[in-house]
């Protein structure tokens, strides 16, 4: 099968597998038999082919889905503005000029562009939230360990997650059924206990989360940018692990990731018991706060997404996921619900952070939201 008029450059290459109706996108460091999982990267284009599919895509075949692409995604799942030179990068189809965000940027594209129904990507530090909102699309991470990470890459990581992006609601829910056979939808219950994490966001953001939750409680996560920060020494040190070996092989490898990488090897065992330690308090925290609220509330991103110029400065970028890579952290359930801000109509959204397994919970409630809210426009509901 061939995607005709993938002008979006969402796909590294076309697919057409299974016999279901509903069509799905499975980002290009998730295995499929017979395929390369190049990962983005010019040093993976010709590796050998997959003898196995991925415990999430033998999930998928099983189901009423058809798989019609693997899409294109920031090298080696390390970066957030989904730039790629090498395999092109995805255009984010309602703004053009800005970053379609990453690392899942293609899986992002392809949703919101309607070349599939949902998609399945990866987040290890918010590659899936983050450009489901440079994309106006909604996206889940859903609780650590809950979706079997075989056959993704790398194959190791105390972060990584794979979750879904779709259109609606709905859909997104449907996705989490078919790559989780435990995954129960729920009915939305009586009204939810939130608390309002205490963060700084753009004003125009802060403006609509007021609108949206001007009784919530604020609730202190002190731990929040420690956490950060320790999420990226966590990465980093995972990184190096899995990929070193490319830049010690003189691998063609991205200027931006090369020097990720790079950068990434000089973190020292110190700094990386250090940022464990500030994990483990910091999911006793979060694990407290959910004692008292069904689920806490963040701005997704913390200012509207930069333009593709701008983000030429990593410290641009850089500050995008500092509401969402905590919870990588961490290890809690986290949905991001898009809206667009008012009067200049640019992407933002809301996160979401539930109990560890209840990840049917939190969807419902986010669903509740959705239809309530006044902030989510109904075009973003179909």
């Amino acid at each position: 099968m061939t995607i005709p008029n993938d002008t979006y450059c969402a796909f590294a290459h076309s697919l057409d597998l299974g016999e279901g109706h509903v069509r799905v996108a499975i980002k290009d460091c998730i295995d499929i038999k017979d395929t390369v999982s190049a990962c983005g990267s010019e040093a993976l284009r010709d590796a050998s082919t997959a003898r196995q599919d991925a415990a999430v895509v033998a999930n998928l075949l099983t189901q009423d889905c058809r798989i019609v692409g693997k899409t294109n995604m920031h090298e080696l799942a390390y970066g957030m503005t989904g730039v790629n030179e090498a395999f092109g990068t995805p255009i984010n189809p309602r703004w053009p000029d800005r970053i379609p965000g990453g690392s899942s940027s293609g899986a992002a594209v392809a949703v919101a562009a309607d070349l599939c129904d949902f998609a399945v990507g990866t987040d290890t530090g918010g590659s899936v939230r983050q450009p489901a909102i440079c994309c106006g699309v909604y996206g889940i991470k859903p609780t650590f360990g809950r979706i079997s990470r075989d056959g993704c890459h790398p194959a190791q990581s105390s972060l990584d997650c794979v979750g879904v992006f779709a259109r609606s609601m709905d859909m997104l829910i449907q996705g989490m059924e078919a790559i989780d056979p435990t995954f129960e939808r729920q009915p939305a219950a009586t009204p939810p206990k939130i608390g309002r994490v205490a963060c700084d966001a753009d004003e125009v953001i802060d403006a609509a989360l007021d609108t949206c939750f001007v009784d919530c409680a604020t609730v202190a996560l002190p731990l929040m940018e420690a956490a950060f920060h320790a999420g990226m020494t966590v990465i980093g040190v995972e990184a190096a692990q899995a990929y070193g070996p490319l830049l010690a092989a003189g691998k063609p490898i991205g200027d931006d990731v090369r020097k990720r990488l790079i950068n990434a090897a000089k973190i020292t065992p110190q700094a990386h018991a250090t940022a464990e330690d500030i994990r483990d308090k910091f999911t006793q925290d979060v694990d407290k706060a959910l004692e008292t609220y069904d689920v806490l509330v963040t701005p997704a991103l913390p200012v509207v997404p930069p333009t593709l110029a701008a983000a030429k400065d990593p410290a641009t970028v850089l500050p995008l996921t500092k509401f969402l890579r905590p919870f990588n952290l961490s290890g809690h359930p986290a949905i991001v619900l898009p809206f667009t801000t008012d009067p200049d109509a640019l992407p933002a959204g809301i996160q979401l952070i539930g109990r560890k397994g209840e990840d049917a919970r939190l969807c419902a409630i986010a669903e509740q939201i959705v239809s309530t809210a006044p902030i989510f426009q109904p075009e973003k509901n179909t």
